[in-house]
């Protein structure tokens, strides 16, 4: 089973998942964030995921905006974009069943990709590497940008646990979601608070987009495609669990590429699997309980 597996090859596929860890762990954080702190299940994440990726695209190539540059524009524009679903879609049916905001924004989904489709096609559009190149390691080849998004990603990931789990902002959101009568006691607009922590999280889904456009060709269904795996990791991790989001992220990415090597025909199961099997025996999630808001 285990001949002809070089260690080049396994490497590599490391490396790959580890890539695709990234975005896992970067979406599903902005995913644990929106319904550990607000109770929304929100499906809109992949299309908002685009978003990013078009943002930083369309800077490019309309406005000569680098990547850099996009870097930071396309996560605020997102944002901000978020603020705007908050306001319009999600707001009016914050009371209701956790269904209500499925639907609404799984017909998000539905409009911002038939609007992007319908302009610019459903063929990828090509992004440049801002960071060509790469170091020979020996026993691999590390190109440059695919270090940058592991290392960006794990910051930003990490960061944002902190600043959540330990700080008073963050001891601010968590305790606006059980008592927000006791947080507006002290002077606090918890509607604001609510509709900026759904920006910062549809934020985090617009990075990752900007992240991936160098990578994986900018295409209308290419939140899509994650989705399905992104909510398989929030519910491995636990919903709504910052940790677990970001752990099992990474951890699915980096199983996930040890498969290709070893028995490429389950790698597309493999999650899938390990959901069930983490349903079975712990149904809350793997880090349900870990957190203080929890």
């Amino acid at each position: 089973m285990f001949d002809g597996i070089s260690t080049q090859l396994l490497f590599g596929q490391v490396l790959i998942g580890l890539i695709n860890g990234s975005f896992y762990a970067m979406l599903s954080l902005g995913l644990a964030i929106i319904f550990g702190l607000m109770s929304v299940v929100n499906f809109a994440h992949g299309a908002q995921y685009m978003l990013g990726a078009f943002i930083a695209w369309g800077l490019l190539n309309y406005l000569g905006v680098p990547y850099w540059g996009a870097l930071f524009i396309a996560p605020v524009v997102v944002g901000a974009f978020g603020l705007v679903m908050e306001r319009l879609i999600l707001r009016p049916i914050q009371n209701l069943d956790h269904l209500y905001s499925l639907l609404a924004t799984f017909a998000a989904v539905l409009i911002i990709e038939g609007l992007v489709r319908q302009e610019f096609g459903s063929t990828g559009l090509p992004y440049n590497s801002p960071l060509p190149g790469g170091v020979n390691l020996g026993f691999m080849f590390m190109p440059w940008y695919r270090l940058w998004v592991v290392v960006f990603s794990i910051v930003v990931c990490f960061g944002t646990y902190i600043l959540i789990e330990h700080t008073k902002l963050g001891g601010y959101l968590r305790a606006a979601n059980e008592r927000p009568e006791i947080v507006e006691s002290f002077g606090i607009n918890v509607p604001r608070m609510i509709s900026l922590t759904y920006a910062f999280g549809v934020g985090l889904a617009g990075l990752g987009g900007v992240l991936a456009a160098p990578i994986y060709q900018v295409s209308p269904s290419m939140g899509s495609n994650l989705m399905i795996v992104i909510f398989a990791v929030v519910v491995i991790g636990g919903m709504g669990s910052i940790l677990g989001a970001i752990l099992t992220g990474y951890l699915i990415g980096i199983v996930e590429g040890l498969t290709k090597v070893f028995y490429p025909e389950a790698a597309n199961l493999v999650i899938f699997v390990i959901m069930i099997f983490a349903l079975i025996l712990r149904p809350n999630g793997l880090f349900s309980g870990k957190e203080g808001y929890k």
